[in-house]
């Protein structure tokens, strides 16, 4: 049973509070609002970011903050001709599919029913088809059609062990976009969804409260959130 506790998602303090130069105003803005406010908070888009990394073990690395590239502004909707606002579930999609493997911090699939359900892929960049197939056991277990609106973090195509073009980074992106409309399409095609919000392994990252209150205004494309 969930105790009703409002965590949160980001805030990570290698990646966010050692971040080369400084903070990204983005996160800095967030974080200041989720542990210094209460209530709700509107989520803006980034203008620019960045998945590429620079190795930690080089002190030229923190010698400047990170050269970012330009993105469209604003996010990408799906079925955004309604308000959504629930409680929150999710986070990164690889852990959340060990915990459902696991049976671990799992609670009943009606428990979820009206939330929004969040979710984001990590530097270990898993393929398209990986990303749907998870999204396919949860439209088994009963949990997808739960969520009445569902957040997917800006795809990370970058790591120090894969390093991408940006060409082959936009086609990733592309790639595991339509894997998650094809799974909801199959599992709750009336699921409001948005894209490209900034909460992943990307920066910057915008702070997620876990259990607590999310509103997906699809007319107004504004993100509000609750602290």
């Amino acid at each position: 049973m969930g105790l009703g506790i409002v965590g949160y998602h980001g805030g990570a303090i290698m990646t966010e509070f050692g971040r080369a130069g400084a903070m990204h105003p983005l996160t800095a803005e967030s974080l200041r609002a989720a542990l210094f406010t209460s209530g709700p908070y509107e989520l803006r888009p980034a203008t620019a970011y960045t998945d590429v990394d620079r190795p930690w073990d080089e002190p030229e690395t923190f010698a400047s903050e990170p050269p970012m590239t330009p993105c469209p502004a604003g996010w990408t909707w799906h079925n955004a001709d309604r308000v959504v606002e629930g409680v929150s579930w999710g986070g990164c999609l690889e852990i959340v599919s060990w915990l459902l493997m696991a049976d671990r911090a799992i609670r009943p699939a009606e428990a979820h029913e009206g939330g929004v359900l969040f979710f984001e892929t990590s530097e270990e960049m898993p393929s398209a088809t990986e990303v749907y197939r998870i999204l396919r056991c949860m439209g088994e277990r009963g949990l997808l059609r739960r969520f009445d609106g569902v957040m997917v973090g800006r795809a990370r195509g970058w790591s120090l062990e894969r390093r991408t073009t940006p060409e082959e980074r936009a086609a990733y992106a592309r790639d595991q976009r339509e894997a998650v409309l094809r799974a909801f399409a199959e599992y709750n095609d009336d699921a409001l969804i948005v894209f490209d919000v900034d909460f992943g392994h990307t920066d910057p990252k915008l702070v997620i409260p876990y259990g607590g209150r999310i509103r997906l205004d699809g007319p107004a494309h504004t993100i509000t959130v609750s602290y």
